[in-house]
């Protein structure tokens, strides 16, 4: 959120709420200023000056905004009580919310094919078709069914996918690609018995899916990967962007770069260095305090 920041000496008898920290004296307005946030700051010659720091008012807000930031604190909340829970709760919570969702999606899609499954002609009782051109007919009519059919097929993969890769994470402690192509191959094959793809041979037929599956999001894992490692300098500032995000001060992450401001510089900092890469006074004190207050970074500091 945008903030802006004003200088100006202090009144000795306005009212404030005091709060001591190592490196600067906060204060909040009790009245006359509510949406601000006050530092004093030394100016010199005994004087004392104060920044003001003014906050959006939230009720002028995106209400779309407000809404995706309620989602946002809910979904963290119900992620902090899930990873609390046994792993059959957690595996069963998985499945069965990420079914709802497969579910959801399955049914719409079902809707778009207006159910081809029923203009399909039905082979008359008394014909004699050879076993592969029956399995191929019965593959048709379980991939073009219409949105309940197709919403039991997309729950049953979505639900045992995100069910298996919920227990093998617990169990390994990491989520890589062997996790991700277990939880595709049990999700194939599962749902290859359930659609009827499988034919007159459905366990073959469901390994054959399941291998399928597998392989499939093995690539697309492996792909994602690939394409989402940070490039190599920014390997030198994971400590920094933490820090900056923790204060809400991440487009100063630019500043550290040029100034080559790395993660090992961190406990060095000063006020002239972050004055030099164009850092504004009041970030700056965010950031020398936060520095002050980590133990492990105060540690390196001496």
């Amino acid at each position: 959120l945008p903030l802006r920041y004003v200088i100006h000496p202090t009144p000795r008898k306005t009212p404030f709420l005091h709060l001591h920290t190592p490196n600067f004296h906060f204060k909040r307005r009790e009245k006359g200023l509510p949406a601000a946030e006050i530092f004093s700051i030394p100016m010199g010659e005994g004087k004392q000056g104060a920044m003001v720091v003014e906050m959006p008012n939230s009720s002028n807000q995106n209400p779309i905004v407000q809404l995706q930031n309620k989602f946002k604190e809910l979904e963290i909340g119900f992620k902090g009580w899930l990873s609390k829970q046994s792993i059959p709760v957690e595996a069963a919570v998985v499945t069965a919310t990420s079914g709802l969702q497969g579910a959801a999606i399955g049914g719409f899609m079902g809707t778009l094919t207006q159910d081809v499954s029923s203009s399909m002609p039905i082979p008359p009782a008394g014909a004699n078709l050879n076993p592969q051109a029956m399995a191929s007919f019965q593959q048709a009519q379980a991939l073009a069914g219409g949105p309940l059919v197709q919403a039991r097929n997309f729950a049953v993969m979505t639900g045992v996918n995100a069910g298996i890769s919920c227990v093998l994470k617990r169990i390994r402690g990491k989520e890589d690609v062997q996790s991700s192509m277990a939880a595709a191959f049990g999700s194939g094959a599962l749902f290859s018995l359930v659609s009827g793809m499988g034919g007159p041979n459905p366990v073959p037929n469901a390994l054959t899916s399941g291998i399928f599956f597998a392989l499939v999001q093995g690539g697309l894992f492996e792909l994602g990967r690939k394409f989402s490692q940070p490039p190599a300098e920014d390997t030198h500032y994971v400590r920094t962007r933490s820090l900056l995000s923790s204060l809400g001060l991440q487009n100063y992450e630019k500043n550290f770069k040029k100034g080559l401001l790395t993660d090992t510089t961190l406990p060095l900092l000063t006020d002239s260095a972050l004055r030099d890469v164009r850092i504004p006074p009041g970030p700056r004190l965010l950031i020398l305090d936060h520095i002050q207050r980590d133990p492990e970074l105060r540690k390196k500091r001496g």
